[in-house]
């Protein structure tokens, strides 16, 4: 069979939204909603769309790539429903289809796998714009921190399954990242994030993992995954939720922000849940783990390469500190000279 989610080519990314429009309208027919109307959002782990009515009700329907198990999606909804009843947390639930079943199988083209559907309720909101205030960034920290909260208090059921991120999770990263990094990076600035990705897991083989700094986390918590409804962060999107620690998710948040924000966002955050001793040098750690596991990410999309260039003289200037053993996530990084040469061409850096 072949896998539903077939985009490495833009032929095949057309084909696979054909596919997708029709597994929407079936899967639409397994639930009791009146749609009046289906947007696309986005392709990307999951192929999205928001399904509205003639009533102020939305939804996000989701259909899953390959990559996701039932199991694990439908873990994902059981975490979700556990935090939804916290007072103090606004997150997407999931929606039951007719038959009582919360993930459904769809057919699709003959030869492709069925792909897994989900609806869930629309979480109102707009995404920031035009920087953040001081204000903003304080309560994402304390959202952040309600979150871990709320899921340190959750108690998974036996046959609960969802990845872990950590050291052998960083590690396929690199794999992945060694096949496409010369689009974007000298072979000089490769060895220096090769050497900055030993160090990562060197000093996650030393850390201690507590009821306090490990559990289940967002997984993928930068400020596109929030939204705003007036001053009060929401998180959305926790396709990628799993275990780590907790700092795994601050840093996702900390790589967009300026210095002074990282700070009001640890504020925000300490308002919560109070860090340990001597976070800063995990959190720098995990920094530098983000950073590049979004490198990775993107690097086979070749509509990413071109803001991948744009990003490398302060992603190599923040590789820079962390392998002089300096601190930076709190201060004014300069970013380091590179070279642009024509398109389709390697940079280089001095």
């Amino acid at each position: 069979m072949i896998d539903f989610f077939q985009n490495d080519t833009d032929e095949n990314r057309q084909s696979l939204l054909v596919r997708a429009r029709k597994v929407t309208l079936s899967a639409l027919l397994l639930y009791d909603v009146e749609w009046k109307s289906i947007r696309f959002i986005q392709l990307s782990d999951t192929i999205t769309y928001k399904v509205e009515t003639d009533t102020e009700t939305s939804y996000l329907l989701r259909i899953h790539s390959d990559r996701w198990s039932e199991a694990e999606i439908r873990s994902e909804l059981a975490l979700l429903q556990a935090l939804s009843k916290s007072e103090d947390l606004n997150v997407p639930e999931g929606l039951a289809s007719r038959n009582g079943s919360y993930v459904v199988e769809i057919d699709t083209e003959a030869g492709y796998r069925r792909p897994y559907v989900t609806m869930m309720k629309w979480i109102e909101g707009e995404h920031g714009s035009g920087g953040f205030t001081d204000n903003c960034v304080y309560n994402i920290g304390v959202m952040m921190g309600r979150l871990h909260e709320a899921a340190a208090r959750f108690v998974p059921p036996s046959d609960f399954a969802r990845p872990a991120w950590g050291a052998d999770s960083f590690s396929r990263e690199m794999v992945k990242l060694e096949q496409y990094y010369s689009c974007f990076l000298s072979e000089e600035a490769w060895g220096k994030y090769q050497k900055a990705a030993e160090k990562v897991l060197s000093e996650l083989a030393v850390m201690q993992q507590t009821e306090h700094n490990y559990g289940l986390v967002h997984g993928d918590l930068h400020t596109g995954n929030i939204v705003f409804s007036g001053d009060e962060p929401r998180p959305i999107d926790f396709g990628r939720c799993g275990y780590g620690y907790y700092l795994y998710d601050v840093a996702s948040t900390l790589l967009e922000l300026y210095p002074k924000h990282r700070w009001a966002l640890i504020q925000g955050y300490e308002s919560v849940r109070k860090l340990e001793a001597g976070y800063v040098r995990q959190l720098e750690c995990f920094f530098i783990m983000c950073m590049i596991g979004n490198y990775s990410h993107h690097s086979s999309d070749s509509r990413e390469t071109s803001g991948l260039i744009d990003e490398q003289p302060y992603a190599q200037a923040y590789i820079g500190q962390f392998l002089k053993g300096h601190s930076f996530l709190f201060d004014t990084i300069e970013p380091v000279e590179i070279d642009r040469s024509p398109i389709g061409g390697t940079t280089y850096e001095h």
